[in-house]
């Protein structure tokens, strides 16, 4: 009990920094999940509206930041490019590195709930003389995000997760700032419990909103 108390002791004096780093970190899932959003969006439009050849490259894209690891392109950003030249500070590094990782996933999402649709309502559409923007904006992407919100939902609660290793391009997160305490109390088990309760935290209010984002849809959907 004793080694509780000193815990709670040293985060209540770090009680400010870990705050505000736990608020960093709530930011950066926030940015991460709004901008690799928009980028899978962006993909996922040009995918189902474009020739052969974009369809190929977006394919390529998809595929090779699925395949490939997160952390080794933070690295490259932040570690190789000042080698070309080019320096990004830890927070543009994170927000990119992130968004063009999460975009391939969210399109890989929104392609599997698009692959489930029913093809005659999009025949019907363009008999009715939709646009192809007119066929995505009221009968594509409704459809497909309902089918994809459990996926994408989980790829906000990997941002959240994910976010634990921008520590390693010096981005002061909660993460970093849990290690910290930890390195000073020598209390890594109930330091690191500690932090597994905050995130679990975040994570159970990611799934409680998306709950409540879903139930919103369907009853919008069956009223429509």
């Amino acid at each position: 009990m004793e080694r509780w108390i000193n815990l709670f002791n040293d985060l209540l004096q770090r009680k400010e920094t870990i705050l505000i780093s736990l608020y960093k970190t709530i930011e950066l899932t926030t940015v991460v999940s709004i901008t690799g959003f928009v980028m899978g969006l962006l993909l996922f439009f040009l995918f189902i509206n474009s020739n052969g050849i974009v369809r190929k490259v977006v394919k390529s894209y998809v595929s090779f930041f699925v395949g490939t690891p997160l952390l080794i392109w933070l690295f490259v950003a932040y570690y190789g490019l000042p080698q070309q030249g080019i320096h990004l500070s830890a927070n543009a590094v994170a927000i990119i590195g992130f968004t063009l990782n999460v975009g391939a996933y969210n399109c890989s999402y929104l392609l599997s709930g698009y692959n489930g649709m029913e093809a005659d309502e999009i025949t019907a559409s363009i008999v009715q003389g939709f646009t192809s923007f007119q066929r995505f904006r009221f009968i594509i992407l409704p459809q497909a995000f309902i089918a994809a919100l459990p996926s994408l939902t989980n790829q906000v609660i990997n941002n959240l997760k994910d976010s634990t290793i921008v520590f390693l391009i010096g981005y002061s997160d909660f993460f970093n700032q849990i290690q910290e305490v930890a390195a000073s109390n020598f209390l890594f088990f109930r330091t690191y419990l500690v932090a597994v309760a905050v995130y679990f935290v975040l994570i159970c209010v990611i799934i409680m909103l998306s709950r409540k984002l879903e139930k919103k849809l369907m009853i919008t959907r069956v009223m429509s």
